[in-house]
């Protein structure tokens, strides 16, 4: 006798309503809750004092963080203590250097309410953050001020600095001397690179404004005699000629006409036999494997005018056109990979 299996509505429920889970998260990450319990274990009364919560749905949310595996507890409601748990306490203390939390603050005190317009933006293919309401755009308005370009340096380099960590470890670089590292933000990239990789010359480029960022951040590291960092603008500069040019996290903030041209930038500035290293959340050939790759691309549409994120295969393309000879694709942590073009 043949037999049908059940077909199951748990997956629908659990994405449909996914926003549940998603905003305790963030919430417990903007209070500081991580942060506070990285110090000790604390009651549901000393979290609800130093957080200055109300009584009502305090234990429901710290229980929900139990049942989610981001607390551990012993006791129940009154008689509870709760701790972190391993993965909470390592990436969501604000006084660890491994914090990523940056990039969920941003995500819950900026895109949480973006992404109710994703149908608009969908129809429109318009941007849907505060350039709705007037406002400059993302970019524009984080760089005029420097505490919010401050934070936004921070949730980047956070979030990305396990995919430097790793690239600057298994990318092969005993062939190459120098780097340039085309939007480098606050230096995070090209510091990893000059850690594990002592031979290597490395230079951050991007905007005026975050040169005294990136400056203080590696000048802290200690490696101010192996990292410059220089300001200019990919859009309508030469790159640094360097060995290898990377580019964390920048070519889907991009149209098509835009991310070959400053691939086309990068060929320029290589040497003959130089690397394009690009890190991105590259989504599957297939487009069916990478979610996270393709909501990102999501976000591009309502944060950006023309920006997405894009397949190797799409990359491959790009890179030849613009006349580099081979590509390849180098898995990093989670959704993200590197797609590599030699000229």
């Amino acid at each position: 006798m043949k037999t049908t299996a059940l077909v199951d509505p748990s997956k629908i429920m659990q994405i449909g309503m996914g926003f549940f889970a998603s905003k305790t998260m963030l919430t417990a990450v903007n209070l500081g809750l991580f942060t506070h319990l990285a110090k000790a274990g604390l009651t549901g009364q000393s979290i609800k004092e130093k957080l200055g919560l109300h009584t009502r749905g305090l234990y429901d949310f710290l229980d929900t963080l139990v049942a989610l595996g981001f607390l551990k507890r012993t006791g129940i409601k009154e008689t509870a203590v709760y701790n972190n748990a391993e993965d909470a306490d390592l990436f969501l203390d604000k006084n660890k250097p491994s914090y990523i939390g940056g990039m969920l603050e941003m995500a819950n005190n900026r895109l949480y309410p973006f992404w109710n317009n994703l149908e608009e933006g969908l129809k429109t293919g318009k941007p849907q953050n505060e350039t709705k309401t007037g406002n400059a755009p993302i970019f524009e308005a984080i760089y005029a001020d420097q505490s919010r370009l401050r934070e936004f340096l921070s949730a980047m380099g956070g979030i990305q600095i396990a995919n430097f960590q790793m690239l600057s470890k298994v990318f092969d670089f005993k062939d190459y001397h120098t780097l340039c590292d085309a939007g480098g933000a606050g230096g995070y990239l090209a510091a990893q690179v000059a850690i594990n990789n002592k031979h290597m010359r490395c230079i951050t480029f991007d905007l005026p404004p975050v040169e005294p960022v990136a400056r203080e951040n590696i000048n802290r590291m200690g490696l101010s005699d192996r990292v410059t960092v220089q300001s200019g603008d990919f859009l309508t500069e030469d790159l640094p000629k360097a060995d290898v040019i990377t580019m964390g996290n920048v070519l889907h903030d991009w149209g098509t006409k835009e991310k070959k041209a400053l691939i086309k930038k990068a060929y320029k500035a290589l040497p003959q036999g130089g690397a394009l290293v690009v890190i991105e959340n590259i989504i599957d050939d297939n487009r069916s494997e990478n979610a996270f790759g393709l909501m990102m691309s999501l976000n591009m549409n309502i944060e950006t005018s023309e920006g997405f994120d894009f397949s190797a295969a799409d990359f491959n393309g790009w890179a030849r056109e613009c006349g580099f000879t081979q590509t390849s694709i180098i898995p990093l942590t989670g959704p993200s990979s590197a797609v590599i073009a030699i000229k």
